[in-house]
C-alpha cells in the first residue's frame, strides 16, 4: 500500500468518526432535521432501500463510495477498481475494507457483518453502472445504487455530497436502533467495580438519560430485595410528567399507591424546580419525595430551600436532596454481591424499554465487557 493510500484511509476514517459523533449527538434531539431535504426525499428513501437489501454487499456500497467521494471530490464515486479505465477511478474495496467494515464491526455489524464485501460476486466489476446490470441477481436494487452514484457523480456541489454521506449515516443510526444490544453482566460484581461502572456511565452526557436508567433500575432493585415497593414507573426522558400523566420522573408504588416519588436532575437543583415537583406531589397526595441532584443544589439558594423543606415537613411533605451515586454506594452495600449483579443487570434492558441513544446502550454494553 502506497504513502497516498495510507493518508487517503486515514482521511477517511478520521472524517467517518467525525460525522457518525456529530451523527450520534443530533440524534439524541427531539426532532432531527434530515441532511438532505424534502427536494430529496425520492433519493432518501432510495438510500435506506439500499442500505437494506437483500444483497448484503449492497449495503456497504454506499457508505464506501460516498465516504471516498467526500474526502476526494476528483475521484469517480461509480468506481469500484481501478481497471474502470476512467477519469477519477480507484479502488474502492481498500476503503471498504479498511475503513467501512470495521465501523460496522463496531456497531453491533448493522450492515451486515461481511468481512470483505467487495470481493463477493455482485461487487466484483469495475464500477456500479448499468453496464453491468446483468450480472446482479437483484438488478432492480442494483439500479438504486446506480441512480445515486450517478446523481452524486454529476453534481459539482460539493457540500451536497458531503450531505449525502450524511444522510447515509443517519439512515444506519435509525438501522441500529433495532440492533439488539448484547448486555454482558458479570456472573461477580464487587462493590467498588459496581460504583465504578456508575461513575464511568454518568460521566457523559446524555440529556439526563444515562442518570435516569440507572436509578430507575435502582429503585426497581430496592422495591425487589426490601419489598418496599411492588411497582415503579418511568417514561421516557424527553416525555414531558404532565404528558405522560406521571407526577414526577420515577413514581413507587405499594398496593396501587404512589408512596415515593423521585426527580432526577443532572443539573443543579433549584427552589423553583421544588417547588414545580411539590405542586405535582400534592396534586397526587404524595408525602415523600427524593431528589437526585447529580449536579447539587444551587449555592445561592441553599438557606431557602433548607427553609422550604422545614416548612413542607410541618405541613406532611417529607423533602429528601442527594447525590446520586453516594445514595447508591449505600444500597450497592445492602443489597451484597448478589443484589448488585441484579441491579447491574436491570440498567441495560431499561436502556432498551425506553429506547435509548444507541450511544447510550452502546457505552453501558462496552462498559460490561470491561468489567
Amino acid at each position: 500500500m502506497s504513502i497516498e493510500e495510507k493518508k487517503f484511509i486515514k482521511s477517511c476514517c478520521e472524517y467517518l468518526s467525525e460525522r457518525w459523533q456529530h451523527m450520534l449527538k443530533i440524534t439524541e434531539e427531539d426532532k432531527i432535521a434530515e441532511p438532505l431535504g424534502q427536494q430529496y426525499e425520492g433519493y432518501r428513501k432510495i438510500i435506506r432501500e439500499c442500505l437494506t437489501s437483500k444483497t448484503k454487499s449492497y449495503h456497504y456500497v454506499l457508505p464506501t463510495q460516498l465516504l471516498a467521494k467526500a474526502i476526494n471530490p476528483n475521484i469517480d464515486c461509480r468506481s469500484l477498481q481501478a481497471a474502470y479505465n476512467k477519469p477519477g477511478a480507484f479502488d474502492a474495496r481498500t476503503i471498504a475494507h479498511s475503513v467501512i467494515v470495521p465501523f460496522d464491526k463496531e456497531n453491533y455489524k448493522v450492515l451486515g457483518g461481511s468481512p470483505e464485501p467487495y470481493v463477493n460476486n455482485p461487487l466484483r466489476c469495475p464500477s456500479i453502472s448499468p453496464n453491468y446490470r446483468n450480472r446482479q441477481k437483484i438488478r432492480e436494487d442494483w439500479d438504486k445504487l446506480s441512480k445515486i452514484l450517478e446523481f452524486v457523480e454529476n453534481t459539482d456541489n460539493k457540500v451536497l455530497v458531503k450531505k449525502f454521506f450524511d444522510q447515509v449515516l443517519l439512515e444506519i443510526h435509525r438501522l441500529l436502533t433495532d440492533v439488539q444490544v448484547v448486555y454482558p453482566t458479570p456472573n461477580r460484581i464487587s462493590f467498588d467495580k459496581a460504583v465504578q461502572l456508575l461513575i464511568n456511565f454518568v460521566s457523559e452526557k446524555s440529556g439526563g438519560d444515562r442518570i435516569e436508567a440507572i436509578t430507575f433500575a435502582l429503585f426497581q432493585t430496592i422495591g425487589e430485595s426490601f419489598h418496599l415497593f411492588d411497582k415503579v414507573k418511568r417514561e421516557k426522558v424527553t416525555a414531558a410528567d404532565t404528558a405522560s400523566g406521571m407526577s414526577g420522573d420515577i413514581e413507587c408504588s405499594k398496593n396501587n399507591k404512589i408512596v415515593l416519588l423521585v426527580e432526577v436532575k443532572d443539573k443543579i437543583l433549584t427552589l423553583t424546580q421544588i417547588e414545580s415537583t411539590l405542586d405535582a406531589a400534592r396534586s397526587g397526595q404524595i408525602s415523600e419525595i427524593i431528589f437526585m441532584a447529580q449536579k447539587g443544589v444551587d449555592i445561592k439558594e441553599v438557606k431557602n430551600i433548607k427553609k422550604k423543606i422545614d416548612q413542607e415537613y410541618i405541613s406532611g411533605q417529607n423533602i429528601y436532596i442527594v447525590e446520586l451515586l453516594e445514595f447508591a454506594k449505600g444500597i450497592l452495600m445492602l443489597l451484597g454481591e448478589k443484589g448488585r449483579v441484579d441491579y447491574i443487570s436491570k440498567i441495560g434492558p431499561e436502556l432498551d424499554r425506553t429506547n435509548s441513544a444507541i450511544s447510550h446502550r452502546k457505552a453501558w454494553a462496552d462498559l460490561l465487557r470491561e468489567a
